[in-house]
């Protein structure tokens, strides 16, 4: 599925990419969520491709009451010629949904690590995507999205067995044109990204709060700096994961002891200790740190 996903290029990029004549302005999103405003690019009356802004979460126009209806993010493509949720939309309204890259999510409740899945050559993807108009009964009307999601590919296994179908650009035209291209011939179209397209890149902790929307969120994790944090305090200390000498100026909970105890703790807990402490370079196979006159 996909519940999460970003949007960092410049917009020159973006239009370049799709081939919209409009101009717009729109900021980096890092942390696109649902029922927030997303960009689409849909074809207009006369057959061009055009920029807009749609909500995220789909509201079919048989929908009398939104708050009464569930927010649709996800369509599986093997069910949208039968569900009467996306039945006309997809004969009548296909679109592109615009992208750098999506997260997912794995491990048990409590302590799920997230991961970011982006081309290996850093450009844009773009998701296929179905979208409505929806009217309220005073009249107003509201653009929504859905994105489609087919079986994951070799790299997003690991994660999930579902993933965002990943339209290449020589598929946009047929995606789009709804005239020429009938949905049963398009419904061909979506099937999961070649497993090469993407890598996955854990990300630090953060990235979970759909809230934060800012460049810093986007953190690989650090896993060497995380091996020290792993091993609780009050373990650290019985095992000498301090520095004795006082004049290394490293970091609270940092070890510099010569004693095996910490060696060991450090190899059950994964860790590098030679990267853990710039220390432990005086051991005996290697000279003195000059900082630490041991």
């Amino acid at each position: 599925m996909c519940s999460r996903y970003n949007l960092t290029s410049p917009p020159e990029a973006v239009r370049a990419y799709f081939g919209y004549g409009d101009t717009p302005n729109f900021p980096a999103r890092y942390n696109i969520a649902p029922t927030q405003a997303v960009a689409v690019v849909a074809r207009d009356k006369e057959g061009m491709r055009r920029f807009r802004l749609m909500r995220w979460g789909l509201l079919p126009a048989f929908v009398k009451d939104p708050k009464q209806f569930p927010t649709l993010i996800n369509a599986r493509s093997e069910e949208v010629l039968e569900k009467p949720s996306f039945r006309n939309a997809m004969r009548y309204r296909r679109c592109l949904v615009p992208a750098d890259g999506f997260y997912e999510w794995t491990g048990e409740k409590g302590k799920r690590r997230p991961f970011l899945l982006r081309p290996r050559e850093k450009r844009l993807i773009a998701f296929a995507g179905l979208y409505e108009r929806w009217r309220d009964a005073e009249g107003g009307e509201i653009d929504t999205v859905v994105i489609l999601t087919c079986a994951a590919n070799g790299t997003v296994t690991p994660l999930h067995d579902r993933m965002p179908v990943v339209l290449a650009p020589e598929q946009f035209e047929a995606w789009l044109d709804v005239k020429d291209t009938s949905a049963e011939a398009a419904v061909g179209l979506l099937q999961p990204a070649p497993d090469d397209l993407l890598e996955a890149i854990e990300m630090n902790p953060k990235i979970n709060d759909s809230r934060k929307d800012e460049p810093g969120i986007l953190e690989p994790l650090q896993k060497e700096a995380a091996a020290v944090d792993d091993v609780p305090k009050a373990q650290r200390r019985r095992a000498g994961w301090r520095c004795r000498h006082g004049l290394c100026g490293l970091p609270s909970g940092a070890r510099c002891r010569s004693r095996a105890g910490p060696w060991r703790q450090a190899r059950r807990s994964g860790a590098s200790p030679e990267r853990l402490h710039p220390c432990l370079l005086h051991r005996e196979s290697r000279p003195r740190a000059p900082h630490c006159p041991r």
